[in-house]
């Protein structure tokens, strides 16, 4: 795949919305069939390879991944605008269940934003960014729907998802949570609307190995082996496996040829639920337009003129006042903006945080970049825009929150 960012001209201008941050849940009602969803590690053994995958030769893939550019290419545009469908309403945060919002311009970092891996349809590894969002059993995260559906090649999922929390330089500090399954809105998988760019995605146990991404061959001296029988053996991917050859030493060094016929699978470390180790963010939806946002993610690559100002090694923020934008490029309606030099590779699914809370590192995600643009034409990058959260963003997240997902170490 050739992938690229789309610079969307956007014709810019403010909205008068007339919604503020409640603080209390409100549900709207919902329409049958706004939400879809798909699977992606349907069982605990196809998670364990996944993460396998990724961990294997000192995280080479991991280390090696390039950022994915893509933006969306709506051919449906949803009926209405950037403003709420319904009364606007807060889902606090981990650990803020019974506590009141308050305002904060804190740039300390999240702990919930990292890194989502996966193989583009070029079978090469990418990634994008995302973040931990509250949910009924802390296994949620967030991001941008074409950083989960491929909708260049028209692929339901990209293949071998996971979420990295905390992302640097091949180093896993919380684990690797493999994707289970993928919430989006029905129009955004099924006509790939651009003011529906976000998905919801449960995630399994993170996994952790013994030291981050070691070598196979150095796994028998670091690690532990499960010994299984010859039908589960062949089940697993060979990044994780071995036969009682390779084990079966004796002092020497030497193999125990009259010990064959065993069968061992490497055995990573459970790291636990996802939110119980960074924290989930909460989500706010139908909210005034011209609030202020904190904008968290790992934007890599070049400005139209050369500068290359981000490396996509650490995690980046910006501030500002979010504004209506529409972008006819991918014929997106409902979008908001705001105003930043975050480039477009490695950005998309960068959480917008609302109230971001100084001590807690906390706040109400409000949106999810799903695109970048130079609007005064000076090749320099200046906005980043996100689908508009209203009460169908809500109703997405919902059905996703209370979806279990459980340990696969």
């Amino acid at each position: 795949m050739n992938t690229r960012v789309k610079r969307l001209a956007l014709p810019l201008g403010a909205a008068a919305v007339t919604a503020l941050v409640g603080s209390s849940l409100t549900a709207p009602a919902q329409a049958a069939g706004d939400t879809s969803s798909d699977p992606l590690a349907t069982t605990g053994i196809a998670a364990y390879n996944i993460a396998a995958y990724w961990f294997a030769e000192e995280s080479a893939n991991l280390i090696n991944a390039s950022p994915y550019e893509t933006q969306v290419s709506a051919k449906h545009i949803s009926t209405g605008g950037p403003a709420p469908d319904s009364k606007p309403g807060v889902v606090p945060a981990i650990g803020d269940e019974k506590k009141s919002s308050s305002k904060s311009k804190n740039v300390n970092l999240p702990r919930t934003t990292g890194k989502v891996f996966f193989l583009g349809a070029d079978g090469k590894p990418h990634w994008c960014t995302a973040t931990s969002v509250q949910s009924h059993y802390h296994n949620l995260v967030a991001t941008a729907g074409h950083c989960v559906y491929d909708t260049d090649s028209n692929k339901t999922t990209f293949d071998k998802w996971v979420f990295v929390p905390g992302y640097y330089q091949g180093k896993t500090p919380w684990g690797v949570y493999v994707g289970k399954q993928a919430f989006t809105h029905y129009d955004f998988d099924v006509y790939e609307d651009g003011d529906r760019d976000y998905a919801f995605v449960t995630v399994y146990n993170g996994l952790k190995a013994p030291h981050d991404g070691i070598q196979k061959d150095n796994w028998d001296t670091v690690g532990t082996w499960k010994e299984v029988d010859k039908a589960t053996y062949d089940k697993y991917d060979p990044y994780v496996r071995t036969d009682r050859d390779v084990l079966d030493l004796d002092k020497d060094g030497n193999k125990n040829e009259a010990s064959g016929g065993h069968y061992y699978v490497f055995t990573f470390a459970d790291a636990g639920r996802l939110g119980d180790n960074v924290g989930g963010q909460g989500l706010a939806y139908n909210q005034k337009i011209g609030k202020k946002v904190f904008v968290f993610g790992y934007p890599s690559g070049s400005h139209p003129d050369g500068n290359h100002a981000f490396s996509g090694k650490t995690l980046k923020w910006s501030y500002g006042k979010t504004f209506a934008a529409k972008a006819p490029a991918v014929k997106a309606e409902e979008l908001v903006g705001v105003k930043s030099s975050f480039t477009g590779e490695g950005s998309s699914g960068s959480a917008w945080l609302l109230n971001y809370k100084n001590t807690r590192r906390l706040g109400y995600l409000n949106g999810v970049t799903s695109g970048v643009a130079d609007t005064d034409g000076n090749k320099r990058i200046d906005t980043s825009v996100s689908p508009y959260f209203d009460g169908e963003t809500y109703g997405v997240y919902k059905a996703a929150s209370n979806v279990w997902s459980g340990s696969i170490a």
